[in-house]
């Protein structure tokens, strides 16, 4: 029971979900399958909620076991309950609730969560220049053709480097534009789309037709 009751849901809800994209939101199929769709984003929300309740265990079980570095762990669920708190209290009780513009929420995120990410994608760079580095050695034909093509991109992307290319001859930014990012890049962009749609079609398939279990915990 287990396992039949929650094989027949998934099958049933995706079998129906299918068949809605055949009928007019205005027909009883079509209608269902809109309501199961809130429902998936009411589901999805509560899946929120319990992520922020596993932090908060992971992290409160390692503070009291005093495991390595378990004052980050204190940061951590310091921010947690800073961002979450105020944001969701009215902002009728005091203009520092909500999340408007002045609130708690706002301040947190333009003072603090921002400038992390900003910081965190700037050290990403470091990472990606050492990773192009090791990939982008010219040992063949094809390495040289990629590292003169992303060298040109890279350069393409900041203003010095456009101002560089401007002052080459020929238009090199419209090159750039028309045959390797609207050319080459979008049809290998597209087949990897399609491979990973195809993958997501396989995937929901075996899950309607009760061959792939893991989401009930089982192999």
């Amino acid at each position: 029971m287990r396992t039949t009751v929650p094989v027949a849901i998934a099958f049933l809800s995706g079998l129906l979900l299918v068949t809605a994209f055949f009928f007019r939101a205005d027909t009883f199929v079509g209608g269902l399958s809109q309501e199961l769709t809130v429902w998936l984003t009411i589901v999805g929300g509560f899946t929120l909620l319990l992520g922020v309740v596993s932090i908060v265990r992971v992290n409160w079980t390692a503070i009291q076991r005093r495991k390595e570095g378990w004052g980050y762990k204190i940061l951590t669920i310091l921010a947690v309950f800073a961002m979450a708190i105020p944001s969701v209290l009215s902002p009728d009780w005091s203009p520092l609730f909500g999340r408007a513009e002045g609130s708690v929420y706002d301040w947190l995120f333009q003072n603090l969560q921002m400038p992390m990410m900003a910081t965190m994608f700037a050290t990403l760079a470091f990472y990606i220049a050492s990773a192009a580095y090791r990939a982008f050695r010219a040992r063949s034909a094809e390495a040289t053709i990629l590292l003169i093509t992303a060298t040109l991109v890279m350069l393409w992307r900041v203003p010095m480097g456009e101002y560089i290319l401007d002052q080459l001859p020929g238009d090199i930014p419209a090159f750039l534009n028309t045959y390797v990012m609207g050319g080459f890049n979008m049809a290998v962009q597209r087949g990897i789309i399609i491979g990973a749609a195809l993958g997501a079609a396989s995937m929901s398939l075996r899950i309607i037709l009760g061959i792939e279990r893991t989401y009930m915990g089982k192999g």
